[in-house]
């Protein structure tokens, strides 16, 4: 009997992979976070099959299923929006499992900063622009963030960053980042990527806020920051520049001798 913890990526139920997808197929029992993955995606198990939305449930009766279904000998699929290594509360999930003894194993999924890039067609590294990708999120009452993670110091690395769960706190990301971003550096506020209502604003951070108050968002979106989301001149990438060679282009390659 195995746990396979599942990320079901972001919303839209074809971006599962094939391998979560089967394995929720062959599952009879199927945990999931109802309001975040789309019925859809649950739907795939068998007939028959066990399937609850943990949404309403704390951990310990979460965890309660999981040993009931281990003491029948059935897998299952607990099933995690995005991708389970990104505030997934998966861990603590693995924690109980390890002390009792439950095997588990993960499948990885689409997050949703990744699945907003695409959807915008924007690639977030752009050479001599940004180079690195930073995911985070601003500290709330639930809870707040480790020493050296403020928006205030990760700001000055100039990188794009995708900022998560914080989107009644634009006020403080704006006052922590516009020192090193500027006023009128680009923000894409992605709220509920690759859904049916998904909706993607195009703003700046002097004016990110007045944008989410029209629109009446207040969860389920995340907050982009950085030059490589607005119109930026970039030059292109060594790595099909046809004067660079490396390993599977070489120039240099001397020929074979005869």
């Amino acid at each position: 009997m195995t746990v396979h913890f599942i990320g079901a990526g972001p919303g839209a139920a074809d971006l599962i992979t094939v391998r979560g997808l089967r394995i929720i197929e062959a599952c009879p029992v199927c945990l999931y976070a109802g309001s975040l993955v789309p019925a859809e995606i649950v739907e795939a198990a068998p007939a028959g099959a066990l399937i609850m939305d943990t949404a309403p449930m704390h951990l310990d009766a979460i965890i309660a299923e999981m040993e009931r279904a281990h003491a029948e000998g059935k897998d299952v699929a607990r099933v995690h929006s995005g991708d389970p290594a990104i505030y997934g509360a998966v861990a603590e999930q693995m924690r109980r499992l390890d002390k009792l003894g439950i095997d588990y194993d993960v499948v990885p999924g689409v997050p949703a900063f990744a699945a907003a890039a695409a959807r915008l067609k924007t690639e977030l590294t752009l050479p001599e622009i940004a180079q690195t990708v930073i995911i985070t999120r601003t500290g709330m009452k639930a809870s707040s963030m480790p020493r050296g993670e403020q928006l205030e110091i990760l700001g000055q690395s100039g990188a794009t960053l995708a900022i998560h769960l914080s989107i009644r706190n634009l006020v403080y990301i704006r006052e922590a980042l516009e020192p090193y971003y500027g006023a009128d550096c680009p923000v894409v506020i992605a709220y509920r990527a690759t859904w049916p209502d998904e909706l993607y604003i195009r703003t700046t951070l002097a004016g990110m806020k007045d944008e989410v108050r029209k629109a009446k968002i207040t969860r389920t979106a995340l907050v982009m920051v950085g030059p490589v989301l607005g119109d930026v001149e970039f030059r292109d990438s060594d790595l099909y520049n046809a004067d660079y060679s490396h390993v599977l282009r070489n120039r240099g390659k001397k020929k074979l001798a005869v």
